[in-house]
């Protein structure tokens, strides 16, 4: 069942862009599109999500962009998302704690109702996005992906390899052993997805980790997102997928 009537979060949107080219993992260059038809040529575009985005960040392809909040920033614009199959696909991974936070907030929250939460948390040689005292007194570790890449109605995660997403798997299951709750909450941004799979292909190891963790107990939870351009609306939790040669 949806609740898409939900928003959770709402998007800052200030132009339109046009994908020229991205030199860089954090750069991309853009024709911009004002709402009053002003355009600026090869406009330089800040990009948080690291990740590889080539089924959005083509050569012509539509993205949404908003003015940078700073001066002095090399970067004019940051990138918000970008269309796939007609559909815009948020690609902003500075909105992911407080997309997360609205989740865990809700009443759909997959850990319950919590009496305290904290961001951004040290444990071990890591740093996880929130620790949650939940009101049956237990203690959860909470670390929060984005999924942007999908196949075939898969969610895929990570896009490119990803060393810190494997660590934070590996301490998230030493949490476990030593008696708290680890719960990964993976925000599928890709439109149009049936169930989640880590990307084997992209990432092994990644994909190694995230079997440990399921069989040691750690909470898997995937959570459908729906981006109509300004606000991204609760979905649904996804199941993971099975019978795949990529698990």
């Amino acid at each position: 069942m949806s609740d898409s009537g939900n928003v959770l979060f709402t998007v800052k949107v200030d132009a339109l862009g046009h994908v020229i080219s991205r030199p860089n993992r954090f750069l991309l260059l853009a024709d911009v599109e004002l709402p009053d038809g002003t355009v600026y040529r090869n406009e330089k575009v800040h990009v948080h999500d690291p990740g590889r985005l080539k089924e959005i960040l083509y050569p012509g392809n539509v993205v949404q962009l908003r003015k940078a909040d700073r001066e002095g920033r090399r970067t004019s614009w940051d990138l918000v998302s970008g269309k796939v199959g007609g559909k815009w696909v948020l690609v902003n991974s500075s909105y992911h704690r407080y997309i997360a936070e609205s989740i865990l907030s809700s009443p759909f929250s997959p850990v319950g109702r919590f009496s305290s939460l904290r961001a951004e948390v040290r444990a071990g040689a890591s740093r996880l996005d929130f620790h949650l005292t939940v009101e049956d007194g237990k203690v959860h570790y909470v670390e929060v992906k984005g999924c942007t890449l999908s196949r075939d109605g898969r969610a895929l995660f990570p896009d490119a390899p990803t060393t810190r997403g494997t660590r934070h798997l590996r301490e998230l299951i030493r949490l476990k052993e030593e008696g708290c709750e680890s719960d990964v909450l993976v925000l599928v941004l890709a439109p149009d997805t049936e169930c989640f799979i880590p990307n084997a292909k992209c990432d092994p190891e990644f994909a190694r980790a995230f079997r440990d963790a399921v069989l040691a107990g750690v909470n898997v939870h995937p959570v459908a997102l729906e981006f109509d351009g300004m606000n991204v609306s609760y979905g649904r939790v996804l199941p993971l997928c099975v019978h795949s040669e990529d698990i």
